[in-house]
């Protein structure tokens, strides 16, 4: 019976009109994302490009900036999270632009592995430099335009910050490091009105395993490890496999990962429930516009399961109806906040 009402309730706020998408509210969101000219940075920033976001993307070569300048949405910054005078110009463009800064993707990140007391310190360096400092570095300097907005800041983190293995302590240890950083940056920023957020992948096709090898058979010489030899020697044969034009990756793409982003920087802060409605409205503005085909291709990117949504509206025609038949009356207007959440409460109660 809970169920029942719960559903009669979210009838009536779905016959309103609906409530306003966070992301349509104003004027285009912006977002930066560090090292976004391959992998996880650059499913990122097309995506959310594609779904009508500003994205400031991180690049260092020339030739990168050029093929992101080309893309809809996209404007390449000069960007290299080690350098902090790239840092500070990056942060003056993006202010003289106008747009503000609603979002703050650390993404930029390296990959060195080797054994804990062999490891070179210029490796070491080199990976807290980046994964750490440069998230540090980059974060301290935008903070300012992320509170004006009172906007978001997601963290690409793994899930070698939470679990290791040989080869792989430097690398984990950088990204344990994120994982206390994004916490304590949480808690500190809230007052603010800023959300900050953590994403952990695990295996995903990734130009950083590549930009790895490279540096890796630049300097090999498995035989002077003391007591890792063929540990290391596993990872120069697997090296010299990954960097060749023939190599094809087990892995997936890292999709479901520019989801979570996309997901930690546009989520409603103020309830979940929100997100039903909103997925109801971004539903139907894309079924006027598309063909049954087109919809499920639609569906599909975006991790929606197309039948479940052909039942919700099943069920939710079928009680606009028994609505009907009982002469209940349907809003006028757009049901506010706290409206939906009375009559969710009413339901959940029943």
């Amino acid at each position: 019976m809970r169920k029942i009402l719960s559903a009669v309730f979210l009838a009536c706020i779905f016959s309103c009109g609906g409530v306003a998408l966070a992301a349509e509210e104003g004027a285009q969101k912006a977002v930066l994302i560090t090292g976004a000219t391959t992998g996880i940075g650059r499913m990122a920033a097309e995506r959310l490009a594609a779904h009508g976001y500003f994205v400031y993307a991180g690049a260092r070569k020339a030739s990168d900036i050029e093929e992101l300048n080309k893309i809809e949405n996209i404007q390449a910054v000069r960007l290299d999270v080690t350098a902090q005078e790239e840092i500070d110009a990056a942060v003056a463009h993006i202010r003289e632009e106008g747009r503000g800064l609603w979002g703050l993707v650390n993404n930029a990140g390296v990959n060195v592995v080797g054994p804990l007391i062999e490891f070179a310190d210029e490796d070491f360096d080199f990976l807290f430099d980046v994964n750490v400092r440069g998230v540090f570095s980059v974060t301290k300097a935008f903070a300012p335009l992320i509170i004006e907005s009172q906007g978001r800041i997601v963290n690409i983190s793994s899930v070698a910050g939470i679990g290791t293995g040989a080869a792989y302590g430097p690398y984990s240890m950088t990204k344990h490091a994120i994982e206390a950083f994004t916490d304590a940056l949480a808690e500190e920023l809230e007052v603010t009105g800023v959300t900050v957020a953590g994403v952990e992948p695990g295996s995903y096709s990734s130009a950083i395993g590549l930009t790895r090898c490279k540096r890796m058979l630049a300097k090999a010489d498995a035989s002077a490890s003391a007591y890792w030899a063929e540990m290391m020697k596993d990872h120069i044969d697997y090296c010299k496999e990954r960097i060749s034009p023939d190599y094809k990756s087990s892995a997936p793409e890292p999709v479901a990962v520019a989801a979570a982003i996309e997901h930690a920087l546009f989520a409603d802060k103020t309830s979940d429930f929100i997100f039903y409605i909103n997925l109801w409205q971004a539903y139907h503005e894309q079924k006027k516009e598309l063909s049954n085909n087109q919809l499920r291709k639609w569906c599909k990117t975006h991790f929606i399961a197309w039948l479940r949504m052909r039942e919700w509206i099943d069920t939710w025609q079928q009680i606009r109806n028994m609505l009907r038949e009982q002469k209940l009356k349907f809003n006028t207007s757009p049901a506010d906040y706290d409206a939906i959440h009375r009559s969710l409460l009413t339901g959940l109660l029943s």
